[in-house]
């Protein structure tokens, strides 16, 4: 049994999958309370269910013939459940193309190797930098992707401090967001492109779409 929030069927917002028909599977529960969130409703809730009956659930959004069939894990804080583990490995297993969303605080090294991680490192700005478990990073795969949140001028000088002494972008793809809102992502763009970092901006599509309280 694992404790889900919602299942639903939706375009991907961000990640380099932004844009593709996807299944998300929300788990209910989060240790962190990042001053930005916007899933806080995934703080508590939802209802236990049966993994069988959730494999269930994410195929009937399918039609038999999709070629390729996405589906992202994500919360709140889906590894802070340790039948998230479980719930990967069957969803691999059954021919998804998978991806889980962490926020970096807990263990990613026994994710299965099949699973596209995105693991968000918490800037100073988020509120919760210090939970960020870095020996995290010994676990990326190519495939991965870092996320960072940035809040201010400030969130990004941190963040391409530590793309510097980690060699992150060595890895894997690294993202940078703007907070809703919070950051112009035309100024964004022109930091990027003025420091020439090897990173991805985003924006988040979802919210774009369907506008600010959008969680999907």
């Amino acid at each position: 049994m694992i404790r889900i929030h919602e299942i639903f069927y939706s375009l991907q917002g961000e990640s380099s999958r932004i844009g593709l028909p996807t299944v998300f599977v929300r788990l209910t529960g989060c240790p962190m309370r990042c001053v930005y969130c916007d899933t806080a409703y995934a703080f508590n809730g939802g209802k236990s269910m049966l993994l069988a009956d959730i494999l269930l659930q994410v195929a009937s959004y399918f039609p038999p013939s999709s070629a390729t069939r996405y589906v992202t894990v994500t919360g709140g804080e889906p590894l802070a459940q340790k039948e998230c583990f479980t719930l990967l490995n069957l969803l691999c297993d059954a021919g998804y193309s998978v991806s889980l969303e962490t926020g970096g605080a807990m263990d990613i090294g026994e994710v299965d190797q099949r699973v596209s991680v995105v693991l968000d490192i918490k800037t100073p700005g988020s509120g919760e930098v210090e939970k960020n478990l870095w020996s995290n990073l010994q676990h990326l795969k190519p495939m991965d992707e870092v996320k960072f949140v940035l809040c201010s001028r400030q969130d990004y000088e941190w963040a391409q401090q530590v793309l510097a002494e980690r060699a992150i972008a060595q890895q894997c793809s690294v993202l940078f967001s703007p907070v809703y809102n919070q950051i112009n992502p035309t100024e964004l763009a022109e930091w990027i492109l003025q420091d020439k970092l090897e990173v991805r901006m985003q924006v988040q599509l979802h919210k774009i779409l369907w506008g600010e309280t959008a969680g999907k």
